[in-house]
This record gives structure tokens, sequence and C-alpha cells, in this order.
């Protein structure tokens, strides 16, 4: 059967070949190339309706959204299935998966061979980045699935701007996908680092799919950083203004679980009268240093791709009105009335849903009605607190870094490191304690460094080594911060409120930042005095706030000892420097 192409919208010969190749091995019926419009995400839309692939929700309550259900057997990352495809197996690093690029080019390419018989292989330019921004990585995916065009559509700046800002350049990330027939034993999400490649079959979940995202975005985005000298990061931005109406811009890294998205649209207390949060982004930041020494950050992406359950007007109001309108759902339930509903959602559960599998689900049922998992894909310009500058060709100047993690005991409120290498030892050894749910075992220290260990492209070594590189290029570098908003009291109940009160640590970050006030020295970094800290309003002691506060230094060796087997597991690679700081905050801590 041949194969039929609408008109190619570019002249660019080493693109067309590279889509040529790709039409090749997979035989689709029809080549279409996407040109980013609104009538054609209008028209695919429809497409996706008319096959079942997407549900209209409610027009009045939800105009413009949508419900997708992905099988049941393709819910999240396949974070086992995901490798690191280098040349040598030691540039993949002890924490990653590997695959020897030519042996993975095979497996994949049988796989690739002839699967899209009978469909239309979409191509998918697309910019990471603002369009124009030197900052900015051009994209192309192929894929036979409409689901994945319609969301890379929201996730990225995709379309003929993407052709235009490619030029005739060969500098674009190659990604093709296919779902394949969605059988996990055909499942794997290959990057080539050294190719600027990324093949995904099997799966048609958005971590796995939406090759924008963690893929080029911090996959292979860590590894071009490491080679052309900047930072990929798993890390959202975020600005500060003050009453005079000066903002200033803070990334901050927490794994999952920690509040991440809620910390980038917080919404501040009502005694902070005058101060506004803007949004740049929520989830990944593109960081390079500037010609005026500072580190200027860009978000990569234009939407957001959100965990659903536990998302509220309490825990994030502007999440929730981003969400309002033009969203794709996925795998959330389904009220009779044609609405969304998740577990954590204002709503309480109606007597009848259709859950995420598209069963009838009753009140009362002891199954989730929504996936923990599910997802809504919005756009950026949904958000209330979008920041002004969130296009910004050149990114905004980052003036503060934090690390969070998720400890019951052991690290405080926030801390400030003593200089840079302080800091990367900090976000080198964050982490997050397990759940009986996750483990079967509470309180375990899972380790994420930079809350990038699924997400680093190369070995995490050499990360914390380019860090370290990095400290020494930029002459203005951000103060870096550890925050911890979990700890608890001896009844196991949270001592921090968190939510919007954080924002009353943030302001003594900024102004730690810009050099506006003082604190106290540890042995182990600085942190606030009791007084800097506002907690009027609060159901908060001051003698809680120096539990908050504590430094327990025989926990604290505890801590140092437990450190070990991520030192032990990168021992090859793991820098001297970051070795011989630990021994140091260990003896300061004993002197």
């Amino acid at each position: 059967m041949s194969t039929t192409t609408n008109t190619s919208p570019t002249r660019n010969a080493q693109l067309l070949a590279w889509v040529a190749e790709a039409a090749a091995r997979t035989r689709p019926e029809r080549v279409e190339w996407c040109d980013g419009s609104d009538a054609e995400r209008e028209r695919l839309t429809q497409l996706a309706v008319e096959k079942g692939i997407l549900l209209p929700l409610n027009a009045e309550k939800r105009p413009g959204c949508y419900l997708h259900r992905s099988d049941p057997g393709d819910v999240a990352r396949v974070e086992h299935l995901t490798f690191i495809c280098s040349r040598r197996q030691e540039d993949a690093g002890p924490t990653n998966n590997w695959l020897e690029p030519e042996a993975a080019y095979t497996k994949l390419g049988a796989l690739f061979e002839g699967c899209m018989q009978g469909r239309t292989m979409y191509v998918i330019p697309y910019v990471m980045g603002p369009v124009g921004s030197p900052m900015s990585k051009v994209g192309i995916e192929i894929t036979d699935s409409v689901y994945v065009v319609l969301n890379m559509g929201i996730m990225t700046r995709m379309g003929n701007s993407a052709l235009e800002m490619l030029g005739d350049s060969n500098d674009f990330n190659r990604g093709l996908h296919s779902t394949l027939d969605l059988d996990p034993g055909k499942r794997f999400i290959c990057h080539f680092p050294q190719d600027n490649t990324i093949w995904s079959t099997g799966s048609g979940y958005g971590g796995n799919v939406l090759l924008g995202k963690k893929c080029l975005a911090l996959r292979i985005g860590s590894s071009l950083g490491r080679k052309e000298g900047w930072l990929a990061e798993h890390m959202l931005i975020l600005g500060v203004e003050n009453p005079a109406g000066e903002t200033t811009y803070v990334a901050a890294a927490f794994p999952s679980a920690c509040g991440k998205t809620n910390f980038a649209m917080m919404i501040p207390p009502e005694s902070f009268q005058g101060w506004k949060i803007w949004t740049v982004g929520d989830d990944i930041a593109w960081m390079r240093i500037g010609d005026d020494g500072r580190l200027w950050a860009i978000n990569p992406e234009a939407g957001y791709f959100g965990v659903a359950p536990g998302t509220n007007t309490k825990s994030n109001r502007n999440a929730m009105a981003s969400v309002e309108r033009n969203t794709l759902f996925t795998n959330v339930a389904l009220t009779d009335d044609g609405d969304v509903w998740w577990e954590g959602i204002d709503a309480p559960a109606p007597e009848h849903m259709i859950d995420w599998r598209g069963r009838d689900w009753q009140r009362g049922s002891s199954e989730k009605a929504a996936h923990p998992n599910s997802r809504f894909t919005a756009p950026m310009a949904n958000n209330p607190v979008l920041s002004p500058e969130a296009n910004r060709p050149e990114g905004v100047p980052i003036s503060a870094i934090i690390f969070g993690g998720r400890r019951s005991t052991t690290v405080p409120l926030v801390l400030q490191s003593f200089d840079w290498p302080h800091g990367v030892y900090l976000g080198a050894t964050m982490g997050s304690e397990t759940t009986a749910a996750a483990t079967g075992q509470v309180g375990l220290v899972r380790r994420d460094p930079m809350a990038m260990l699924p997400f680093c492209g190369y070995d995490m070594g050499d990360y914390f080594a380019h860090w370290l590189a990095m400290g020494k290029r930029i002459s203005q570098a951000p103060k870096i911060f550890q925050v911890n908003w979990f700890r608890q009291d001896e009844n196991g109940r949270f001592i921090w409120p968190g939510f919007g009160e954080n924002m009353r640590v943030l302001k003594w970050i900024i102004d730690r930042a810009e050099g506006r006030v003082g604190a106290r020295e540890t042995p182990l970094g600085h942190v606030p005095d009791p007084e800097q800290i506002d907690i009027k309003g609060l159901d908060l002691t001051p003698v809680q706030l120096a539990a908050l506060m504590a430094i327990d230094a025989t926990a604290w060796q505890a801590e140092f000892d437990l450190q070990q087997e991520l030192f032990d597991t990168l021992v090859r690679t793991m820098p001297p420097e970051l070795v011989a700081l630990r021994e140091s905050l260990r003896a300061r801590l004993a002197g």
C-alpha cells in the first residue's frame, strides 16, 4: 500500500530524509505534518472523539475539556524499561538502565518495522522553550497516536514556528514513537545521547510518549547541558514580587509527593498583603550562565502535566483554575453530569460515577475511582498567576536554588548552605522517607539527588561534578537552600502547616539571597533566628518553631552514615570534593 502525505512545510533536507526513513520503516497509510494551528487541534480532537480516544466533558462546566482512559496496563512511567543507550555503559552510570546503542536500535527497529500499517504517522515539530530563544531546543516527534499530538500541542510550542526556528539546521532531537499494540513486553523508552535521539515503543502514557518532556527536557537535556555547559534540571521556577514591585526568581527541586506544583503556584497567606507569587514553570528548568555572570533560567514547557489526586482549592487553587477549560484529563473518574472527579478534590464522592477504567463505581467502593497517577494536561496560559516573563527569550535570573525532601525528623525547616559546593552536597544527598504503601516499611530514606535520579541522562557522579564545575564559572551564583515541610512531632503530626504558609520561609530565603537579613551559623549551615520566621496567625508556638529548626547531633551522625550507600553506589565517579565535604561536616558537628 502506498503512503500519502500532506504537503511538507519544510525544505530541510536532513529532516525530510529522516522522516522518509521513518515512513519507510513503519509503513503508515498516511503521513501528516502537524502545523500547530487551532483548526488542526479542533479537527484532531473531533477525530479522537469519533474514535473513542477522547470523551467530551460537560461543555458548561469544563469548556474545551476531554477525558482519556489509557490501557489499564499502561498508566505510568516505566523506569525499569527506560534506558540510556550511551556508547559506554559506565557513561550511563550505575543508577540508569543501559543498552548498547546498536543493540537497542536493532531491537526496537524490529518492533517499528511495519508497525504503522493502516495508521497515520504524525510528524510533530516542536520547540522546548520560547520560540527563538537561544536557550531553546527544537525537536521532531513522529508518532501514531493522536492523543500524543494533542498533548504535545499543549505541552510544547508545536507547529510551523518550530520548523521556522530550525531552518536548514540538522540540530534537532529525533523522536520516534509508536504505541504498537500496547504489549508491555514490547515497551521500551530508549535515549541515545550521542545521536540526540529518542525511541519509544509499546506505550501510550504521557511520560513515556510525550518525548519533549522527561525524555528530551531532562534525560537528553542533561547530557546536552553537560556537553554545552548548562543545566537541565527537574525544578520549578517562580518569581516572588514584594509590595514594592521588585521580583526575585527562585528555582526549586522536590521529589514526588513533596508539593512541587503547589509551591510553584503558591498563594501567599493573608498576612502577606502586597506579596505575589508568579509561576514561570512547575517542573523543569534549563539554566545557563548569562553575560552578567548570573544563572538564567527558562521553563522549556508550555503546559502542565500534573497529578490530579490531592489537587484541590486548598492545596493548589491556581492549578484548579488552570484545569477549568481546554484541558485533557487522563484516568480520572467521570461524574454522571459529565464532570471529572478524583480522590482529594474539593467535592465529596457522588453516589455513582464511571471510574478510570470505564466501569460503574459506587460510593463506598474499596477501589479508587481515579487512578492514583491520573493526570491533567493544561496550557500554562490558563494559570491565573503565570509570570509575565514566562515567555521571555533570555529567561529569568535565579537568585536562590532550593532543595527539599520529605523527612519526619533530622532535617530542619530551612537551612542555607555555606557556599556553592556545600549546596551541591545538600542537593546530592537529598531524599524522602518511604511510606508503607510504597515499600511495606516506613521511614526508610530513599535518596533522590536533586530530584534527578530517574531523569539524569548520564552518570550521577559526573552530574555532581558538572554542578561543581558550573559553580566555578558563575560569578554571581545563586544562594542554595534546603527545606523540609514535613517534620513531625512525637505524635506523628506535621508541625509546619505547609501550603501557602511556606511563603513565610520563602520570604527569609529571598531576604537572604538579596542580603537583607542575617542568620545563625550552625555546624551544618545557616538557619534563621526564630524571630525571622513570621508565625503570627499560625497555630504554632515558639517551642514548636524551635523544634522545626533543631539540629540533633546524634541524628545527623546517623544521617551521614545513611548517606554512605549513595557514596558507595557512585564510588567510581563521586567527586572527592563531596566526599571530603561530608567528612568536614561530620567533624564540625562532632567538634
